[in-house]
């Protein structure tokens, strides 16, 4: 083996977990795909939370999800098929459609809701990411992104949606807080992708709709599957069928998790602060 071959392999992203999804119900009734929860956090830091939507059946879905209180995170929909209408205690209304993304950030705490609509298919996820201690109470905000303000970049039996980062010459939205790297990864049947990593970053991807090929051996649907440290991962689509992955990328937190339902903190003193002030109506900070 040369001493080139030797660096190309060191260099390589290996997988050290994955992780199916498993079905679920939240909300009102909402039928979903749960793929990372709260025994997840160390692995997959700043990741918290990663549903998956995929049903072609509108009982399944449009219970949806009531008025509901968030801190302490960012909460990222997106949606490949499906819609979704949205409002909140800001006053804030809209939808979300095929093709768009809300990035919404919490932060010192927001009441809203999320009502998915009947579709003729409902497909997308919903990733719940960290805000370091120094943001965790930032005035909550919204980036809506839509369809056409994601690049694609074509290649070579693949085309990758760059939602934030850059990928090639397609440079995504660049957020205010955590900036990790998201692409929506199509692969025709056989074809590969060699995507570059930070190799200081936790790196994972997500099988959202097919099967995938990783490391020679097939991964199958709705499965999660996380990475080493390294500078690239190859992903090979089936010879039978095309693949649709979701790749994640962001650099770790390293900070304590005190994690309460929609309410992530540093410590269990700031869960009992929060979960005082819904009580006592002063969660919803004015400015």
């Amino acid at each position: 083996m040369s001493k080139r071959k030797d660096l190309i392999d060191i260099k390589k992203c290996r997988i050290i977990k994955e992780i199916r999804g498993q079905k679920a119900i939240d909300g009102a009734g909402v039928h979903l795909v749960r793929v990372l929860g709260n025994r997840d956090t160390k692995d997959f830091d700043p990741f918290l939370m990663l549903d998956s939507f995929d049903s072609t059946n509108p009982s399944d879905y449009t219970a949806g999800f009531p008025m509901h209180p968030h801190r302490g995170i960012e909460t990222i929909t997106y949606l490949i098929s499906g819609e979704i209408v949205h409002e909140d205690s800001l006053g804030n209304k809209g939808s979300i459609r095929s093709g768009e993304v809300q990035w919404m950030t919490a932060g010192s705490g927001i009441l809203h809701q999320e009502m998915p609509q009947k579709s003729e298919r409902m497909l997308g996820f919903q990733l719940w990411l960290n805000l370091p201690r120094e943001e965790k109470m930032v005035e909550p905000s919204y980036l809506s992104i839509g369809k056409e303000q994601i690049p694609i970049e074509c290649l070579e039996g693949a085309e990758v949606r760059v939602i934030s980062g850059k990928f090639e010459d397609a440079q995504g939205v660049i957020p205010r807080h955590i900036a990790p790297s998201i692409y929506d990864i199509t692969l025709i049947k056989g074809g590969e992708i060699d995507i570059p990593v930070n190799p200081e970053e936790t790196a994972f991807v997500f099988l959202i709709d097919g099967d995938a090929i990783i490391e020679g051996r097939q991964i199958l649907n709705k499965t999660a599957v996380l990475f080493d440290r390294g500078e690239s991962i190859m992903i090979t689509a089936p010879k039978d069928t095309d693949s649709r992955i979701i790749f994640f990328s962001g650099k770790p937190l390293n900070e304590p998790i005190a994690w309460g339902g929609p309410v992530v903190m540093n410590t269990e003193v700031e869960l009992k602060t929060t979960f005082n002030e819904l009580e006592q109506g002063t969660f919803i900070k004015q400015r």
